[in-house]
């Protein structure tokens, strides 16, 4: 699942080869996708730009001069730029075609993304913009937020990293990275961790993220850019996908669990268990 370095990176790929061109036609083939009425949106778009690409958590937000299309990869989401001449292939449910005879077409093999386009005033209070939690880099994520954001939450930290509503953008990978620096065990409950835990989780999940963003994302098995950017962060993980394969730090094997149903990665050694 593309997180926010992944996603990053397909906006700052995308800002370089679709801004500012005009959009003549919008076809969408797999309907369900489209949160707002599909007449409008397709409507709407037709004669407008896109003059900016933001991103709010892993959500992709294209600016044009009246409207926000908002759109969230999900699983297996990517964006291609093909010239308008190329035939369709299977996956690609939404294609826009611009006044130079490109096109950006959206494929998603599972058929999970979803795209929403709302007026610019309506933004803030959009639902899935407004419960997003604070970035890794933002100066308000701070031991005092965590600590009381974790206070009453005796899940497994691992779960709760992954809650959008506490820190925005962080997926499977990047939090089971981050508790291996942050040398916290991914069982344990979120309400017992202290002060210099979650200093550690910010100062982790920062320079991870950072890295990785630097670094084009991670690809592994359904993620690629699309767009010409292939990931070489999993050059640098230490524990995701590594089972069985000895810690960096001690020579541990590294063990594989599931929490909440997701793959966790940790060094039994170095991430111990709290007695």
């Amino acid at each position: 699942m593309p997180e926010i370095a992944e996603v990053e990176t397909v906006r700052n790929t995308l800002k370089k080869r679709i801004l500012n061109k005009k959009i003549k036609e919008v076809k969408v083939f797999y309907e369900p996708m489209i949160e707002s009425n599909i007449i409008d949106f397709k409507n709407n778009l037709l004669g407008q730009s896109f003059i900016d690409i933001k991103r709010v958590g892993k959500w992709l937000i294209f600016e044009t001069e009246n409207y926000y299309l908002l759109s969230h990869l999900r699983m297996e989401g990517k964006y291609f730029i093909k010239p308008t001449n190329e035939i369709k292939a299977k996956h690609e449910h939404v294609i826009f075609t611009f006044d130079d005879d490109t096109t950006l077409r959206y494929c998603d093999t599972r058929k999970f993304g979803r795209m929403n386009l709302i007026l610019k005033s309506e933004l803030a209070n959009t639902k899935c913009i407004k419960k997003q939690g604070l970035e890794p880099n933002d100066k308000n994520l701070t031991t005092t937020y965590l600590l009381n954001k974790f206070k009453t939450k005796k899940t497994p930290i691992k779960t709760v990293l992954l809650d959008q509503t506490i820190i925005s953008g962080l997926g499977n990978i990047y939090a089971n990275e981050v508790l291996f620096y942050a040398k916290i065990n991914p069982l344990t409950p979120a309400c017992n961790l202290t002060t210099s835990d979650c200093k550690k989780i910010i100062e982790g999940a920062n320079y991870i993220i950072k890295e990785a963003i630097k670094m084009g994302g991670t690809t592994i098995r359904s993620y690629t850019s699309s767009l010409g950017v292939t990931g070489r962060f999993q050059q640098n993980l230490k524990v995701h996908k590594r089972e069985n394969e000895l810690c960096f730090n001690c020579n541990t094997p590294i063990n594989n669990i599931k929490i909440g149903g997701r793959s966790t990665y940790y060094c039994p050694n170095c991430q111990k268990e709290k007695q």
